[in-house]
């Protein structure tokens, strides 16, 4: 059994770690990412919740969590008017309250074998630790073609010279100590795809090491990242990273959040 120091006041919650999953018009594989998920999260040496914000869906996507059976991983629902990754990461991250919080993507594109290395390391007084399909050890199942693979790697060298200290900024699995996920995104501003560059850039800023672990990934064809298909945002907001420039602060709460009943 993993031992958590404790962080301020007791909390009457068992909860020791929250897991969100950021959803837009995932109806499709939610329900299928969502059972392997609690199923994992079930087995885990701590007791866990999952947090799924739905990311201004137009499809089934919250009801899919509204109906969601009841069982030993708690499941809840927050909704976000507006569209964006990082914005949804952002809205779930900052309403956690448990000591060890993080996300990961609704396909659950990564193994989830992951979770256990993650809260070992935690456990351990590691910061952040992040998945890598950049690392020797990896396993990537990749159904891209050559020009996006391309791309990709062009943005990795492009990502790195803004975060030297991360080979894969956009696996999405990632996990911090609670207190270090708040400070974070409570000060990260991008709502897109390239909010991973920034918190990451944060972390290295604030003096948090990035610790990255090998994982098995599976790629399942629909990927909502657009590197090669005329996206110049992400281009654009990692100069806004690199350089400092950022747009003004929009901070979670001007998405008009709601915790769904």
């Amino acid at each position: 059994m993993v031992t958590l120091p404790p962080e301020g006041a007791p909390s009457a919650a068992p909860v020791q770690i929250e897991i969100v999953v950021p959803a837009r018009n995932e109806a499709r594989r939610l329900p299928g990412g969502l059972a392997a998920l609690c199923g994992k999260a079930a087995a885990l040496a701590i007791p866990a919740a999952v947090l799924v914000v739905d990311s201004a869906s137009s499809d089934g996507t919250a009801e899919v969590v509204r109906q969601w059976p009841a069982g030993p991983v708690p499941v809840r629902l927050l909704h976000c008017t507006r569209p964006g990754k990082g914005l949804a990461v952002r809205t779930g991250l900052l309403a956690t309250r448990a000591p060890f919080v993080g996300f990961c993507d609704a396909d659950m594109a990564t193994d989830l074998s992951a979770l256990d290395v993650a809260i070992g390391l935690l456990a351990e007084g590691n910061a952040l630790v992040v998945g890598s399909r950049g690392l020797a050890a990896s396993v990537v199942e990749n159904r891209h073609s050559a020009v996006r693979r391309g791309g990709a790697a062009v943005f990795r060298a492009m990502a790195r010279r803004v975060v030297p200290a991360a080979t894969d900024t956009q696996c999405g699995f990632k996990f911090f100590r609670g207190p270090v996920a708040r400070d974070l995104f409570a000060r990260q501003r991008i709502d897109g795809y390239m909010f991973d560059v920034e918190v990451l850039h944060l972390a290295t800023r604030a003096g948090y090491r990035i610790k990255e672990v090998g994982v098995r990934w599976r790629d399942d064809g629909d990927s909502r990242l657009q590197l090669v298909s005329g996206n110049w945002r992400n281009l654009l907001d990692v100069f806004h990273v690199r350089f400092g420039t950022y747009p003004p602060p929009c901070g979670a709460a001007s998405a008009r959040v709601r915790i769904a009943a």
